[in-house]
Formats: C-alpha cells, sequence, structure tokens
C-alpha cells in the first residue's frame, strides 16, 4: 500500500513539473499569498480549481498561512462538480474544510450582502471554455457587480482560453437577448482569458450600473495566446459532464446553439458530445459528402451511425455526420452548425430547423438568448442560407478585437 502511494504522488510530482503554464493560483501561492496576507476569503471555484499537480484551490487557500478562507460560492454544477447541468445548487457545507458554501446558480446568482459580509476579498478560480453562454463567466461577472456594489475586493486566478486567445466569432449581444447565457455584450466566442474579460467587463463599465470593483488579476505564467490547451501541460478536469477534454471545449461551439432546439442529436448523450450532427432521417453518407462539398476551411465530415444513450434520440438508430476541426484558426467553429442547417434544408425540406413539427418553438427563446440575437434565426430561417446571416453573426468581430485587446495580459 506505502509502494502505491509513493508511486502515485511521483506521478503527481511529474505531472505538475511536466507543465509548461502555471495557472493563477500556483503563481499566487509562489508569492507567499502576499495579497490575500490577513484576510478573509471568500472563492468561487468548481473542480477545475486545481493546481498542476491537482491539489484543489479550495484546500490550498485553507490551508495558506496568514489566509483565512470563509466561504465557498458554488456556480453552476456545484463546488465539487456534483449537480447536473441547469438544475439549481443549494447552500451547503463543504465537508473536507466545513467551510459554508453558498450557492451562485439557484435563486440567488449574484452574492448578496449576507453572503459576503464576511469576506475582504473574493477570489474566482474557474476553467472557462472561452464561449459566452458558459455560464461560469456570467457567475464572474455578476459576482464583480457584488462586491462593487458591497465595498469588496474581487480578484481572478487566471486560467487558459481552451480555445485560444485569437479567435473572436459572433455578434455582441444585443437587447432583447440578455440572460445568463448571454449576460454582457461580448461575442460569441471572445478570445480573452478570464482575467482578461473580467478587466475588460470593468474597464469598459459593461458591469450592471457602470459599477466597477477593485479587481486584481493573478496572471498565468508561460501561456500564449495562440497555445492548445494541451501544449500547456496543465490536467485538464472537465468543468462541467459534457466537456471531459479540452477537445470538447473547441468543439462546443461548433453545434451548441443548435443543440438548444434538440432538433438533432449533437453528441451529448453519446461518446462524441458537441461532435456530432445525427438523426433518423438522414443518409449518413450524402450528408457527408454535401458538408465536405463546401470545402470549409479547417473542417472535415465523416458519416457516422449511433444510438445515443440519454437525451436526444436515445436508443434510435441516428446516421449523420462526425466533425473533425483540422484547423482551428481558419475553421468557422460557430457558423458549422448553420451549415449543417442550410444542407439538411437543402435535402430534406420537410425536416428544417424551424419549420413546424420539427424543432420545439418553445426552445426558439434560447436559442435566440444563445445567439445573442433574434436577427439571427429571423433571417436564416427565411431562406435557410449561411450567407444571409454571415455579414451580421461577425459584424462586431473587429470592433471588439479592437477593443478588448488592450486588456490582452499575454502576447
Amino acid at each position: 500500500m506505502k509502494k502505491t502511494f509513493i508511486a502515485i504522488f511521483a506521478t503527481l510530482l511529474a505531472l505538475g513539473a511536466s507543465a509548461q503554464v502555471k495557472p493563477g493560483i500556483e503563481v499566487l501561492r509562489d508569492g507567499g499569498f502576499a495579497p490575500l496576507q490577513g484576510k478573509r476569503v471568500g472563492l468561487i471555484t468548481n473542480p477545475t480549481g486545481v493546481d498542476n499537480n491537482l491539489k484543489s484551490t479550495i484546500d490550498i487557500l485553507h490551508e495558506a498561512p496568514g489566509v483565512t478562507l470563509v466561504g465557498l460560492y458554488a456556480p453552476e454544477h456545484g463546488v465539487r462538480g456534483d449537480v447536473h447541468a441547469g438544475d439549481h445548487v443549494d447552500n451547503s457545507v463543504d465537508p473536507a474544510t466545513g467551510v459554508t458554501v453558498y450557492s451562485c446558480y439557484g435563486a440567488t446568482r449574484k452574492p448578496t450582502p449576507e453572503m459576503l459580509k464576511d469576506v475582504d476579498v473574493l477570489i474566482y478560480d474557474i476553467q472557462d471554455i472561452g464561449c459566452r453562454s458558459y455560464t461560469f463567466i456570467s457567475t464572474m461577472g455578476v459576482a464583480m457587480e457584488a462586491c462593487a456594489e458591497q465595498g469588496k475586493q474581487f480578484m481572478v486566478l487566471d486560467r487558459p482560453n481552451p480555445v485560444g486567445g485569437n479567435i473572436i466569432e459572433g455578434c455582441i449581444v444585443e437587447d432583447s437577448c440578455y440572460s445568463f447565457v448571454s449576460q454582457f455584450p461580448i461575442p460569441y466566442l471572445y478570445g480573452m482569458t478570464p482575467g482578461e474579460l473580467a478587466q475588460y467587463l470593468n474597464n469598459e463599465g459593461l458591469l450592471a450600473g457602470g459599477v466597477k470593483c477593485d479587481l486584481t488579476v493573478i496572471p498565468m505564467e508561460g501561456w500564449t495566446r495562440d497555445m492548445e490547451f494541451r501544449a500547456t501541460g496543465m490536467p485538464w478536469v472537465l468543468p462541467s459532464p459534457h466537456i471531459p477534454n479540452p477537445e470538447a471545449a473547441l468543439y462546443y461551439p461548433v453545434s451548441g446553439i443548435l443543440g438548444e432546439l434538440y432538433y438533432m442529436s449533437i453528441g451529448v448523450g453519446y461518446t462524441e458530445p458537441f461532435k456530432l450532427f445525427c438523426a433518423p432521417w438522414i443518409d449518413a453518407l450524402d450528408f457527408a459528402k454535401r458538408m465536405n462539398a463546401l470545402e470549409l476551411p479547417g473542417l472535415k465530415f465523416r458519416p457516422i451511425n449511433i444510438k445515443p444513450f440519454y437525451s436526444t434520440g436515445k436508443g434510435e438508430n441516428l446516421a449523420g455526420v462526425e466533425v473533425y476541426i483540422t484547423d482551428k484558426n481558419v475553421a468557422p467553429l460557430s457558423l458549422t452548425q448553420f451549415y449543417v442547417m442550410q444542407e439538411l434544408a437543402a435535402m430534406y425540406p420537410e425536416h428544417a430547423a424551424f419549420t413546424e413539427g420539427n424543432a420545439d418553438p418553445g426552445r426558439f427563446n434560447m436559442f435566440d438568448k444563445v445567439c445573442g440575437s433574434k436577427e439571427i434565426r429571423r433571417r436564416f430561417a427565411a431562406t435557410y442560407q449561411v450567407a444571409d446571416i454571415i455579414d451580421y453573426w461577425n459584424k462586431d468581430v473587429e470592433s471588439f478585437r479592437a477593443a478588448s485587446s488592450k486588456y490582452y495580459l499575454y502576447k
């Protein structure tokens, strides 16, 4: 038993030693937790908040000399990752530390004065996936608002954007589409780390009421904007059940908007989440041929037949395509699903996504909120041609790049 423990410990040490990138928590620790000395600390985190040896940020701060961890704040899925997507998170006590866990994904999403009364600094440490509709950045933003309103300090322990720091896609959220999946006026893929985004929201007056919090970002060491997550050497801890690896984070924007319609399987419920487009009425060979004939840059498609274990199409024989991203830097990631709907509408007009009897109209509102605009669906549903939405979808990309690049912490 002792030898086994030693072997496991050695493996973890080797894992940490091989990492090319230090996350913010390690940089903070290596600096002796200097900004936190003598302070009472609250922590927003989940299982992804770990160092390169997989030690939880919760435990690191709980043990940190001169630091008092007084509260944990749970986003979607919970602090320990034990809550299903979309389910409310309840207040509880963390069994490992005895620290109170407050829910930030239930009746309350913004920390209340009561929740922060004993806190001097509220810290955010979560591995994000770089997509606006993923709710962790919404939790970060409203927590920043709470700290601004209550006179508390806010700190971000930075982590990589697994899509990279150069890819920006999608229009900025429009007034009719703000929600917890589109909380702030940023593009669908925004090309920033959590720390960079926090600085952008804070300094551009984008928090509610234009408030500004006392913000500190602890940057990573060793990360560059073009870096693939695998190249960081950091361990990947799934931030939610259907993002089991960093590649899934890259495929999430490829199909996640279409997935809101529950109109076809996108691989959730099978072994390839966000990589598939399958339905019982599709001819896989013909569909793959049509998708490859488009010659979309950085993308390839292969025919596939599946029987999902759960979710859309559970237990049914489905056919369609599997997507392969060959070059993320040129691939139209978020537009891929619209090309899919375009080709399927041409092949099977009776199954066009927004026609009566196919996707549930009750889901159209969520589709719009994830898009950040009602105009995308309105234009696309009229013709099922990507050409009719592409300019609108990307109309804000360059202006956002210019505005956001002022807050880049990495080259």
